[in-house]
Parts: structure tokens; sequence; C-alpha cells
């Protein structure tokens, strides 16, 4: 089918081939718009089989990515509930605060949990300790206070495999939650599970969410990816949903990897009206889709959200 996300031409952006030391794998990375270079915070998986978080930059947020050596987020920092490893990060300015905020998947014996971090200048981090305990995944922030909280989408596995809202004064404590998005089951393709990917995004039709979503195969899952749109002063409302996919594994690097048939987007933001999405292709490199932020409204304002 044909694919509304434009592949940038330089893809794969980022393999193993590009770090400064030796892993398995590179994927599922986090993003930040300086205006004048992008940051990306991927998640690395290491030769133990555990995954930390290191910074790229690069100045056009395609090519010559200066790579960090040392984790900003790593298993081995003594954090509580990471133990096994630090995963899969989403990044949103908060600008109340005039500061990034990190969410992120610390993994121990006991499941995946939440954990939220700060950080102002992409070398050191505040851990602010777990928003929500296993089992959870796939949390991401919004960018401001919605009637003065905090809000944040995630994933924990007891719901069924969907997207929920929670809400918090202080990015501490959480509560009011709700589901969102739920998977639509059957044969559809996010009928499996769904979670959150980029930072939901603030458009005149309400909350532009880019998700993942799941079918499962006789081969395997499939990992797929599409958008809905969340009520401006009530998120826990959707409004909108893209009926269709709007773009999925098809190139080699997507189709062929640790985990064969994956488009996973964690990262992204808005410049004009192009939104630039970078996504973890096959859990084996790091990659980068746009489109503009009318067409995708267009097609998800277009379809019944069922």
């Amino acid at each position: 089918m044909d694919c509304s996300f434009l592949r940038c031409e330089h893809n794969p952006l980022i393999t193993t081939r590009d770090l400064p030391y030796r892993a398995n794998t590179v994927f599922n990375a986090g993003a930040a718009d300086l205006e004048t270079s992008v940051v990306l915070i991927l998640r690395v998986e290491s030769l133990s089989g555990r995954s930390h978080l290191i910074v790229a930059r690069s100045e056009d947020g395609m090519t010559n990515w200066q790579i960090g050596d040392r984790a900003i987020l790593h298993p081995d920092d003594g954090a509580a509930y990471e133990e096994y490893g630090v995963e899969d990060c989403r990044i949103t300015y908060l600008e109340d605060r005039e500061v990034w905020a990190i969410t992120y998947t610390g993994v121990h014996y006991a499941g995946h949990s939440i954990g939220v971090a700060l950080t102002r200048d992409f070398r050191t981090v505040e851990r602010l300790g777990l928003a929500f305990p296993s089992d959870n995944k796939n949390a991401v922030l919004f960018p401001r206070k919605i009637d003065g909280y905090y809000a944040m989408l995630h994933r924990p596995a007891s719901g069924g495999g969907s997207i929920w809202i929670a809400y918090s004064p202080d990015l501490i404590y959480w509560g009011r939650s709700a589901m969102v998005v739920p998977p639509r089951g059957g044969p559809w393709w996010d009928g499996t599970r769904v979670g959150a990917g980029v930072t939901p995004i603030e458009t005149e039709c309400g909350w532009l969410i880019i998700y993942h979503g799941v079918k499962g195969m006789v081969s395997g899952p499939i990992y797929r990816i599409g958008a809905a749109l969340l009520d401006l002063e009530n998120p826990s409302r959707m409004i909108a949903r893209s009926r269709r996919w709007l773009m999925g594994p098809e190139e080699p690097y997507e189709r062929m990897g640790d985990v064969p048939n994956v488009v996973f987007p964690c990262g992204g933001f808005v410049r004009g009206r192009d939104i630039w999405m970078y996504y973890g292709a096959a859990d084996a490199s790091v990659c980068l889709a746009t489109i503009t932020v009318d067409e995708i409204l267009n097609t998800v304002l277009s379809e019944p959200v069922f």
C-alpha cells in the first residue's frame, strides 16, 4: 500500500557501525529539536544483553552524527528497578520548567517500569523516580499542562494492550487514569496492542498522537504506525483515529533485524508544518521519516474512529 510518510534518503541513519564501541544493536531513539541541531537519545543493547541510553547530535538531523562514548542513563548507575536495562525513551520539552523531560522504561526482575528524568544539557540527568510500577511501557509526556496538570500517555500490560493517560501535579505522583486508545482486536493492523510514540503534537483539531500498532501473525508480530486525535482540553477523549496504517515495514532494513518487520516511533518534532519522526527499524537501526501536519490531519479526520 502507499505510505504517507516519506523515508529519509540517508536511512538507516545510525547502526552499530557508527557507535564508538562494540554493541549488539542500536534503535528506538527519543528526539529533541534544538533548532540549530538535533539530539537523539539512542537505545543501545550492549553485548551483555542489557540496554542503556546514549546521546547523538547532528546539525542537520540526518548526517554526521556525533555519538557519545558514555551512557546518559545506564543500568549500572544504581537506580532502583533499572538493573536489567534502560530502554525506549521519549523526550518532551516542558516550557514551564525550561527543561527537557525524559520518559523511559526501566527493567528489572519484576518487569518493566516507567521512569522520569530531567535534563537541560543532555549531558547530566536528574532522575525523579518511578511514575508507574511494573508492568508498563511506552510513556510520553504532553508538552504543556492541561487544566493545571502534567499529562502522560503510557501502556500498562494489564490494560489489554491499550494506551492510557494519567495526570500529575509534580511529575512524581500520578493519578486520574483513563484508557484512551484501545487495540481494535481481531484482524486489524493494530488489533493486538498499541503504544504511544512521538510527543503529542498540539494542533487546531486536537492533540495529534502517532502510535505503533501490533498485529499477531503466524510468523510473529508486525509493527506498523498510525495516528489518532485527542480532545485538546480533555485528552482522555479520542475524537478521531486512522483506519489504516500510515507506515509499515517495507524496506530491507525494516524487514530484517533482531526483531523483523518493525517500524517503531519513539522521537519526533514539528518544523514548520513538517513532522520529523525518528523510528527504530527491526530493532537494528535508527531511521527518519517525514510527513506534513496537514496531510496526517486530513487522513485521520477523513476516516471513522472504528
